[in-house]
């Protein structure tokens, strides 16, 4: 069996994380065909990695985005690419609900995280979630 890869754009209209979580529970389907998550759990965490990523380069750009996922030995990469060159800026979390939890929750639910500039002036954020 081929190791599974996503390659997706991100729509700015319509569902943009709806359409982004359902290509994700796909692909994560496939890859559990190929090698099953150690923990049950992992699976949960991808889904929410994806979620904070997809949001952030919605909410904090104008241009398109796109999700790469790929299954590599004990992760899964997860990738998104946006057109901002700026890095995220972590700030407190809020318990009203406005936000700061993103960075952290990616943070916590990954083994890796680095960020890189693509050739078009934008960025990609590549995190390594177990699998």
């Amino acid at each position: 069996m081929t190791t599974p890869v996503l390659d997706q754009p991100v729509p700015r209209s319509g569902q943009p994380n709806t359409a982004a979580r359902d290509a994700t529970r796909a692909f994560l389907h496939r890859a559990a065909h190929v090698r099953p998550p150690a923990h049950p759990s992992n699976a949960d965490g991808v889904l929410l990695v994806v979620a904070e990523l997809v949001t952030n380069a919605l909410r904090h750009t104008e241009g398109p985005c796109a999700l790469h996922l790929e299954l590599h030995g004990d992760h899964l990469e997860i990738c998104v690419t946006d057109t901002s060159p700026c890095p995220p800026q972590p700030r407190p979390p809020h318990t009203d609900g406005s936000g700061g939890w993103g960075w952290l929750l990616i943070n916590r639910l990954t083994t890796h995280v680095h960020i890189e500039p693509t050739p078009e002036g934008g960025k990609t954020i590549c995190a390594h979630s177990p699998w």
